[in-house]
């Protein structure tokens, strides 16, 4: 008999167990990643009554890949465009509260005297909440329709991002003896350079591939082009200093802007879900029991330090960020707890072996305590609010609700701040794509090119054709860099409102020109011998021809909208199909109001009623705004508009009554049938006798559909093929009858 592998083996345990927990788990309404957390502390080592996982290596293998699935599942659910869309107050409360829970946690694990580098894990661990865990902890709740719930989400897609920041960062420090603010400025700095790179270059090719290729692609084809380019990326990302599940989310984050893409995230969700379990359950199999009681104290400080930290400083900092300090409240004490990128983080900690291995099963121990305690702090808001009001004077109150860091500006100084913000994007986005195309050229084009051309002579031509070659291929940028803002109306409005202004304008061309300039200045001075004066003007004199080149601004223009329409084409997709919500909708986010979306459950009370029929409005007081069926949208349903089951339901309302539509939407709901077994369909038989009581009626007459709730399905006559018999047709004795029902009918049929 084949032997099966010890891997296959402790794969076989590892699921089966993971699949019990979870399933109490569910029963027990708590998050499914706890319960994987358990099941890997029963199959490890440390538990001496169960079977054990033989190759802990080989699952160490399997859950780097499940970091690096998920991380990809994360890009395909984030949108950059998501994030410039929030503003500056999501920004603003993420950055305060992750600061100051990195500062409270290095400040904690230098009171347990615990070593630098794990006091600087330990910061990352405690700044970055759960977003699984709030996600759920709100659903259960029936909270993800108010409008503290989405205010924590945006700020929790932030903390994502910055999570994989910091997990770049901490790499980069774990690397030196004595990191400083220097290498991590250099740290920031490389991640901005490859991040704009592969984001720019991604936009640009892969939506163009998989256009071309949409006839050929199936659901198998693109769920593996999908994942290898998932794969190529995370390579790449490792091959230039990063962590590979940095480059799987930022492939997930190109992907996610693609048409293809929500396809893809249905595609790759079981993927996700197996690596995903295998990582978490990895987590759980390196939890001690003996450490657990040896760090009781630590443990104790932590659950206490997120509790009360998350609760002031995610408070804190969601006030100054413009909310009012109930709904601050609200946003802090949800916060308060940490989760899967905590657990990611300590795992980074071991593998580049910097921390301790007491840190890991300590920081899963506290996640299990906080993720108990998550609802608990949520219904806990409302409760410290009212005391807070009560024992606070008013004045301080309305103080706190004004803070804001983010004020309105003067019409003028908006238009300054606008214009030089997209200059300084201008420059930044293709001056980190010239200097891409520089060192690919001088990499690869300047070695072949001189191997091409041998000899002192000919080594100069070399140079000269690659430099000329790079030159025309970063000439597009250059001139975007010098022109594209000139014709902003900003740039218009401030150069026609005051004569004081146009210095500065002027200023910020010659600037945006000399930035230009420099790339040429770079190129020629490598690859020459020229004096440096001969080489700045023809640099200036090259860009300036660039400028008033026709041919090229024409070819600049179709690489932008190329890039705009490949930014834009899953929106353009979600418009045309009528599922993209209305604009007025961040109008209403602004007020009491807002749009709630709700499911019609498959086994509603609702499906098959007309909106009439429900009352909405004067059952919740809410207005239905539009209907999303399949690709169909119905804006500004009538009364005689009927709800089928998986409409989902645009409505307008506050938090009280969106809560009310959400909890009798849940509530109303088809119970199921307790005795289906009773409901088998069977097939039977009778014989039309003298005394039968339907001997000598119609099929009409007898009853037997709308009496006994059977049908007839043939008849026989003496011949040799069934009949199917009219309504009209008068059963005669000796007729052989076919009919179906359900036992107890058909029982009664047959009396």
């Amino acid at each position: 008999m084949e032997e099966v592998p010890g891997l296959i083996k402790d794969l076989a345990l590892i699921l089966v167990v993971a699949g019990i927990v979870t399933l109490l788990f569910k029963k027990l309404k708590q998050p499914l990643v706890l319960g994987y957390v358990v099941a890997g502390f029963v199959v490890s080592p440390h538990m001496p009554y169960t079977m054990s996982v033989v190759d802990q290596a080989d699952i160490k293998t399997w859950a780097d890949i499940g970091v690096m699935f998920l991380l990809f599942s994360l890009g395909l659910d984030f949108s950059f465009k998501k994030i410039l869309k929030m503003g500056m107050l999501p920004v603003i409360a993420t950055v305060t509260i992750v600061f100051s829970m990195i500062i409270l946690g290095v400040t904690m694990g230098k009171i347990m005297g615990w070593s630098k580098m794990d006091c600087i894990f330990l910061g990352g661990m405690l700044a970055m909440s759960s977003t699984t865990i709030i996600y759920k902890a709100f659903s259960d709740l029936g909270l993800r329709q108010q409008r503290f719930a989405g205010l924590v989400m945006s700020v929790l897609i932030l903390e994502d991002i910055l999570a994989i920041v910091m997990m770049v960062m901490l790499s980069t420090i774990a690397g030196g003896n004595n990191p400083d603010g220097s290498r991590m400025l250099g740290s920031v700095m490389k991640i901005g350079f490859f991040l704009v790179l592969w984001f720019v270059v991604g936009i640009f090719v892969i939506p163009l591939f998989l256009r071309s290729m949409r006839r050929l692609i199936n659901n198998e084809t693109l769920l593996i082009v999908a994942l290898g380019l998932c794969c190529a990326m995370a390579v790449i990302s490792a091959g230039v200093g990063f962590s590979s599940a940095f480059g799987a989310f930022v492939m997930g984050s190109i992907l996610a802007e693609t048409i293809e893409a929500d396809k893809i995230i249905k595609l790759v969700e079981p993927v996700k879900n197996l690596f995903g379990a295998i990582f978490f359950v990895s987590v759980g199999m390196l939890v001690e029991p003996r450490i657990l009681a040896d760090y009781a104290l630590p443990i104790i400080l932590l659950v206490v330090t997120i509790l009360a930290g998350q609760a002031i400083f995610g408070t804190f900092g969601f006030l100054i960020s413009g909310q009012t300090l109930k709904s601050a409240m609200q946003c802090g004490f949800s916060m308060a707890q940490i989760g899967e990128f905590s657990f990611i983080i300590a795992s980074l900690g071991l593998t580049l072996g910097v921390t301790g291995k007491f840190i890991y099963p300590v920081v899963v121990a506290v996640s299990v305590i906080t993720t108990f305690l998550t609802p608990y702090m949520i219904r806990a808001s409302g409760p410290v609010y009212n005391k807070v009001e009560r024992h606070m004077p008013k004045k301080w109150i309305r103080t706190l609700n004004r803070i804001t860091l983010s004020h309105p500006s003067s019409g003028e100084k908006s238009m300054w701040r606008t214009l030089l913000g997209a200059m300084l994007r201008t420059m930044v986005i293709y001056g980190i794509l010239s200097a891409a195309v520089i060192a690919l050229m001088f990499t690869f084009v300047l070695p072949f090119m001189r191997k091409m051309l041998p000899g002192w002579e000919l080594h100069w031509y070399a140079n000269a054709i690659t430099g000329v070659l790079t030159v025309l291929l970063i000439s597009p940028f250059l001139r975007s860099i010098v022109m594209n803002e000139n014709h902003r109306e900003e740039m218009k409005l401030l150069w026609s409102g005051s004569r004081l202004n146009r210095f500065p304008l002027m200023f910020t061309v010659l600037v945006r020109t000399a930035f230009a300039a420099s790339f040429i200045f770079y190129i020629i001075n490598y690859l020459s011998r020229f004096a440096n004066a001969l080489i700045i003007t023809l640099a200036v004199v090259m860009v300036i021809l660039m400028a008033l080149s026709r041919r090229l601004k024409h070819r600049s223009i179709r690489l932008e909208r190329l890039f705009i329409q490949n930014l834009r084409s899953r929106d353009i997709k979600a418009q045309v199909s009528g599922q993209r919500k209305p604009l007025y909708e961040g109008h209403l986010l602004d007020r009491d109001i807002h749009i709630g979306n709700f499911e019609i459950p498959e086994g509603s009370l609702w499906a098959g009623k007309t909106l009439q029929e429900l009352q909405l409005r004067n059952r919740f007081g809410v207005h239905v705004s539009s209907i999303l069926r399949g690709k169909q949208r119905i804006n500004i349903p009538s009364g005689t508009t009927i709800i089928y089951p998986s409409d989902n339901i645009q409505a307008i309302g506050n938090d009280e009554q969106l809560k009310a539509l959400g909890d009798a939407i849940g509530e109303e709901m088809f119970c199921g049938d307790p005795e289906i077994e009773k409901r088998e369909m069977k097939l039977r038989q009778i014989v039309i006798t003298g005394t039968s009581k339907f001997v000598g009626k119609t099929l009409m007459e007898s009853g037997i559909r709308d009496r006994f709730n059977c049908m007839v399905v043939g008849l026989e006559c003496g011949e040799e093929n069934l009949l199917e018999p009219t309504p009209d047709y008068v059963f005669k004795k000796g007729d052989i009858v076919w009919i179906v029902g359900e036992k107890e009918s058909l029982r009664q049929v047959m009396q």
